[in-house]
């Protein structure tokens, strides 16, 4: 049956179109029930004995509506929902309403033990319906549904055995009148009720049930269109929020202020009104006076909040009146904010653009549980995430009492005016707490990281000769043979992904060829199959301490691609002539087949070079390669390319276990150099071919230059050195870094470059036709233009390069539009970009959790600096761990009434100074005096370390095991506590505790010498266990 509907619009250009759409109504749309004999479907998906429950005894299908999908999405994929009909109208509505919902919905039709079943209502000739007068778009839609359920109930009814089936929906109105038609219609609450299960009743999102509905806390956000209008207008401005680590109170966004690049910082509960980290949102400006100069302080529980909410509305008071500084105890110091740093724009949020809730992971505050020991009655418990950047969140719960104890998972429902925090519901349960596979759970699914096993569809369309698979003669057609080359590989130990590999060759006339040797990926993962999908989506390789989360199956990663050496591997190579001073001739690349000679860690490769014994030809030509990657790096360094740093570290670990056994900073050799040199080259040389030949879609690299403003503490706080960093450009400030030397500190250069790394920009990648040439730079390595090509084993970025560059050098090959479509190319690159962050944040979380393994049960004493000041903390650095932990400024006195419960307020023992960005002793001053105590950065203390590792506890800081650094030197009382390296220190024995008399002020655990802990013994069993991933 044909149907027509006609309609007109109007164009962009004024012109009026008569559009005509076709509608074909069938007969031939099966039901897709197992035990049907009218439809003559092949593969029914539904059963033909579904499952029953206490309400409904006989067995059922279920027809959900939209909104079950929308808000019941955690519910519908549990296991237990099963046999499901999903109607064509609903899941049109949930695409239009959220694609993330939409994906998921599709993953359960995909998945057949869910047994979710597409049926075409909106084809059908019998459940086909049209929108009658005055009726909305919604309500026909549920109309829609109530008549699919009546055909399909009428459909089913004479089938053996008996089967019905049961219209799941929490509108009320949908309901009654699916009642008054006959139909059997149930909410969800009630259907998981009816199953009996526990579990399934806390996944239910029922934000009402959670909302105190008394007073408005927070202002209304304002209307799509008015804040669209104010954004076009200039007086709101739109950004990503930003929350601080170290205060949930604090957040910024980054975007244009005036025609210039710049943050707005939105500090405390009603300014950030409602936003949570990484939601789009529109902030308005508050008024100049109500700018910061001071940090804002480390909070982490409630009663810090409080005090610097405070702090706050007493900072504004005083900035509304005569401008008064606030934050230094002394009366006689007045605000010098105009005369010192540029003063920070401050905003509030007006408006959410867009969520970016997701699925948190974390534990339930034991304080909150106020219900009797097995108690199932459902109550209203506070979660806190593992993300501190994260509020938290209001769940309600029957297995409060089961679930404390454990990590779990929550998701945000709504967060209504009258609510102090989000209302969400319990997801599921990971595990215990402290266990060391759910914390690396915990870690990959609070940065998205995916980490599901490749599925069936991925891995068959690896090679059907699996590790047996070689190179053959078909395989060299459009190749070059380089077998015959000296070709080898320098990687890190315990590498099995190998992605490059190099070879030098002299010239009769001089000058070398040299060559970068690639993976020739993209002839195993074609454009567009499962294997390009699944690689896409996770975007890059993960390497945690103990394990890698691979980007693409094994066989490939570790195998087939891999450049190991003594077998052959295809490869993309790019071989260039340089002369001896490392310049250029010319470059060429092309696909080829290697057999690399050798495959080398950097320390192998470091002691060829050493050892002038080895007169092998690839030692000879590894010993070319690091003569000319020195004069690549000194020309990189001339033009300005900086040489920055981080503080990374290595885990020894116990072969059986995988528990740390030691941990020590990664030392970097000639050769690693050596290596990224090369890389570099070939990285830019491939980022020039690939923009020449698709200027609008070249996926590309860039580094923007930092603002001036983000080096400003850095500059105050080297200037009393007597140092300068000039960054006007990055020549200036690479030139800066190389003379900034103190004689009687040697790490001090080195901690300069890891905080000059930190007021850089992040690096992404970006389509060529999006941005001007102009914003093609690399201001790093001092580069105009940059792409990733050499690893495309573990990033997809270097996948699409990958494909470009070869439809950029041989004209004969057909491709697609994937690597032609800018608005395409711009998605991905949004994509990549998030995937890279994470990744990064992943691994550094694996490490923070395994130091913590580390330290667990010891107390250590180490030399750190002072990286960063905050108003009532610093943070150190210590060098020998690569670890950073907070120092606190104030402590909270002890209780003055005996039986009382209540603590006072924290008090000050060091107060912010913003002339010199340094805390220091409350005493009053005379012009010129200087503080008895003060922290400044670079300053060097000493300090004592154990893991806070309260995994029972919960609440303020409770079940998440962090790093506790606690202050040994320099001594200030009540900030500093006991320990070796003070113990014949005069100062800190002359201060006793206000409670007891006898004992030292925070007297803690003075650290003993470990039994065999000797720097022999300690060798021997680094070599004896170790196990290097």
């Amino acid at each position: 049956m044909l149907r027509q509907k006609q309609f007109v619009k109007k164009t962009k250009s004024g012109k009026v179109l008569k559009v005509v759409k076709e509608h074909y109504l069938r007969d031939d749309i099966w039901c897709s029930v197992e035990t049907c004999k009218v439809c003559e479907h092949s593969d029914p998906i539904l059963s033909a004995i579904p499952s029953v429950n206490r309400l409904f005894p006989h067995p059922h299908y279920i027809i959900p509506d939209t909104n079950i999908f929308m808000n019941q999405i955690d519910v519908m994929e549990k296991p237990q929902i099963t046999n499901v009909i999903v109607l064509q109208t609903v899941l049109e509505e949930v695409r239009h309403l959220s694609l993330p919902i939409h994906k998921r919905v599709r993953d359960m039709i995909n998945n057949k033990e869910k047994r979710f079943y597409v049926f075409s209502n909106e084809h059908h000739r019998e459940t086909f319906i049209e929108k009658l007068k005055d009726e909305t778009p919604n309500d026909r839609n549920d109309r829609a549904i109530r008549t699919s359920t009546k055909w399909y109930e009428k459909h089913i009814q004479h089938l053996k055995p008996k089967v019905g089936v049961v219209m799941m929906t929490d509108d009320v109105a949908n309901r009654d009148k699916a009642t008054a038609d006959g139909l059997q219609a149930v909410s969800v609450r009630r259907y998981i009720e009816a199953l009996g299960n526990t579990e399934l009743l806390d996944i239910i999102s029922d934000a009402k049930e959670l909302d105190d509905g008394q007073e408005t806390l927070y202002e209304e956000h304002l209307s799509p269109a008015h804040l669209s209008n104010g954004i076009k207008g200039g007086k709101y401005y739109q950004g990503k929020l930003s929350i601080s680590s170290h205060n949930y109170l604090e957040g910024s966004i980054y975007t244009k202020i005036d025609g210039t690049e710049g943050t707005i910082l939105i500090v405390g509960r009603q300014n950030l009104n409602r936003a949570v980290d990484g939601d789009i949102i529109a902030v308005e400006l508050l008024p100049k006076s109500e700018w910061r100069v001071t940090p804002t302080g480390v909070v982490v529980d409630e009663e810090e909040e409080k005090e610097e909410e405070e702090s706050l509305k007493a900072e504004q008071k005083a900035a509304n009146t005569d401008g008064d500084d606030t934050i230094m105890t002394s009366p006689s110091e007045t605000s010098k904010e105009s005369k010192l740093d540029t003063p920070q724009p401050c905003g509030k949020i007006v408006g959410i653009i867009r969520r970016n809730w997701r699925q948190y992971c974390g534990f339930i505050d034991r304080k909150s549980v106020h219900s009797s020991a097995g108690s199932s009655a459902p109550v209203n418990v506070l979660f806190y995430a593992m993300e501190t950047k994260i509020p938290k969140i209001k769940i309600r719960t029957r297995q409060a009492h089961s679930l404390m104890g454990q990590r779990i998972i929550v998701a945000i429902d709504s967060w209504p005016k009258t609510s102090r925090f989000p209302i969400g519901h319990f997801i599921r349960s990971l595990g215990d707490a402290g266990d060391k596979s759910t914390e690396t759970e915990v870690l990959l699914l609070e940065h998205d990281v995916p980490f599901h096993e490749f599925s069936k569809q991925v891995l068959s369309l690896l090679p059907e000769e699996g590790e047996s698979w070689v190179v053959k003669p078909e395989h060299f057609v459009g190749r070059e043979d380089f077998r015959s080359l000296n070709v080898c590989s320098i990687d890190p130990p315990g590498c099995t992904d190998i992605d490059d590999a190099l070879h030098v060759v002299p010239l009769p006339n001089g000058n070398y060829q040299v060559g970068v040797h690639i993976a020739d990926v993209t002839h195993f993962v074609k454009p567009g199959n499962a294997m390009d999908l699944e690689a896409a989506s996770r975007g890059t390789t993960v390497y945690l301490v103990d394990k890698r989360i691979d980007m693409l199956p094994g066989l490939l990663g570790t195998n087939l691609c891999s450049l190991r050496s003594n077998v052959e591997r295809l490869a993309f190579s790019c071989i260039w002539e340089l002369d001896e001073n490392a310049e250029i001739v010319n470059v060429r690349f092309t696909k080829s087949v290697i057999a690399s000679k050798a495959s080398l860690t950097y320390e192998e490769a470091q002691n060829r070079i050493d050892d002038e014994r080895m007169q092998d030809d690839v030692t000879k030509g590894i010993r070319i390669l690091n003569q000319l990657a020195k004069k690549l790096k000194q020309g990189r360094l001339d033009k300005g390319a900086l040489t920055l740093a981080s503080p990374e570290v290595r885990f020894s670990l116990e072969r059986d276990t995988q528990d740390p056994v030691d941990v020590e900073m990664k030392e970097l050799k000639e050769t690693n150099a050596l290596v990224e040199e090369f890389m570099l080259l070939a990285n830019i040389s491939v980022a020039r071919k690939i923009y020449e030949k698709f200027p609008d879609s070249a996926m590309l690299r860039c580094h923007p230059t930092p603002p001036a403003t983000s080096f400003e503490k850095l500059e105050k706080a080297v200037s009393r050195m007597g140092i300068t960093i000039d960054h006007s450009t990055s020549k200036t400030l690479s030139d800066s870094l190389d003379n900034a030397v103190l004689s009687e500190d040697p790490y001090f250069n080195k901690l300069l470059r890891i905080l000059t790394t930190r007021c850089m920009m992040q690096a992404l990648y970006f389509c060529s036709g999006s941005m001007t040439e102009q914003e093609f730079k690399h201001y790093g390595l001092a580069t105009d233009i940059y792409t990733h090509f050499t690893s495309p084993i573990r990033r997809y970025s270097d996948v699409m390069v990958h494909r470009q560059l070869h439809a950029a050098i041989d004209p004969s090959i057909s491709y697609g539009n994937e690597i032609t479509d800018k608005e395409a190319m711009n998605e991905l690159c949004g994509v990549l970009n998030h995937r890279n962050r994470m990744a990064q944040q992943a691994g550094r979380s694996s490490v923070e959790l395994f130091t913590h393994l580390f330290f667990k049960n010891k107390v250590e004493e180490e030399e750190g600096y002072v990286i960063r000041i905050l108003k009532n903390a610093f943070i150190v650095l210590v060098p020998k761990y690569g670890i950073e932990g907070i120092v606190y400024a104030s402590t909270k006195a002890h209780k003055s009434v005996e039986g009382s419960s209540s603590t006072a307020a924290s008090q000050p023992i060091l107060v912010y100074n913003p002339e010199t960005d340094s805390l220091q002793s409350t005493e009053s001053l005379s012009e010129g005096q200087k503080p008895e105590i003060q922290i400044q950065l670079f300053q060097k203390v000493m300090v004592q370390i154990s893991i806070d590792d309260d995994l029972k506890g919960g609440g303020e800081g409770g079940m998440r095991q962090k790093l506790k650094m606690a202050l040994l030197k320099p001594w200030i009382e009540g900030i500093s506590v006991h320990g070796v390296c003070n113990r014949d220190d005069p100062r800190a024995h002359a201060f006793t505790s206000a409670v007891d008399p006898a004992a030292p002020l925070e007297n803690k655990t003075v650290p003993k010498k470990r039994e065999g802990q000797s720097e022999g013994n300690r060798e021997t069993k680094r070599g004896d266990k170790r196990s290097k991933v």
